[in-house]
């Protein structure tokens, strides 16, 4: 039986597949492989998702995540799943980009990309990762991802672009001064995640024709440094994993159109592209 894993900062989506047939489902605490010991991690599979599914029964592992870089981080991995699953002969560990791009793609090559919190991209070739255009992080680059458009709404509602109809509003909802903002971006951990959490109030004045320009160009800015780097990128598909490219599709449609590209598949999350990749292969 084939146990799959899709692992964030924040949660774990598993599945059991047994040829075609989900026969188990479970979400427990995320993990970030650079920033967790082994025994860490073995402690919370063994704590949060052992009590839920049979792992006798496992004899293949897939596990995609954040933060699988290098050989020591995925050696940790590997010893963590052992431990909870010594009967798996088979232990896959891969990056969450390897993810997205088997869940949109499968085994047809395309341009992967994932558009969340954070984003990054890639040209797949029907079978791995053949080239990737560094994403940088909230700071230098993630364009289009959640952090980031948080950080243009935060910095256009402070420096008054945005109608005073808006910022009131934006006042309103969360209450924070200047100083507040200025101290959880710049002093505060997980910064990028604090201003991601400012986006469904992009989603709730999307009709206002600055807030949609703003998310236009930032998803512009994604295609122009990211995608139009890969020579594929006008002859294939542009395929997305993640929520603000699933809920801002149209727009995601728009940006594509300005550099004669083609968007592909969108999905909210890879575990159902991984449950039909893994069904399959």
């Amino acid at each position: 039986m084939k146990l799959i894993a899709d692992c964030g900062s924040t949660k774990i989506d598993w599945a059991m597949i047994q040829g075609h047939q989900v026969t188990a489902r479970a979400t427990t605490t995320g993990m970030n492989a650079l920033m967790l010991t082994d025994e860490e991690m073995a402690s919370t599979i063994e704590r949060e998702l052992l009590p839920q599914i049979d792992s006798t029964a496992v004899t293949e592992i897939y596990y995609y995540g954040a933060g699988i870089i290098g050989e020591e981080v995925t050696a940790s991995v590997r010893r963590a799943l052992q431990r909870n699953f010594p009967g798996a002969g088979v232990i896959e560990i891969a990056s969450d980009l390897l993810a997205a791009a088997r869940a949109v793609c499968g085994t047809e090559p395309g341009i992967a990309c994932i558009m969340g919190t954070g984003s990054n991209s890639c040209y797949y070739d029907g079978h791995a990762v053949r080239d990737n255009v560094s994403p940088l992080g909230y700071i230098l680059g993630d364009e289009g991802s959640g952090a980031v458009l948080g950080k243009l709404l935060v910095g256009d509602v402070l420096k008054r672009q945005l109608p005073d109809e808006v910022c009131r509003r934006f006042d309103a909802k969360f209450g924070l001064s200047r100083l507040d903002i200025i101290q959880r971006v710049y002093k505060q951990p997980a910064a990028n995640r604090f201003l991601a959490s400012l986006v469904p109030f992009i989603g709730e004045n999307i009709d206002v024709p600055e807030v949609r320009q703003l998310v236009l160009n930032a998803f512009k800015a994604f295609f122009r440094r990211n995608v139009a780097s890969y020579p594929q990128s006008r002859e294939l598909p542009v395929n997305f994993v993640g929520s603000i490219a699933f809920i801002y599709r149209d727009i995601l449609e728009e940006a594509a159109q300005a550099y004669g590209m083609r968007i592909g598949t969108v999905i909210q999350s890879p575990i159902e592209g991984l449950i039909n990749y893994h069904a399959e292969n």
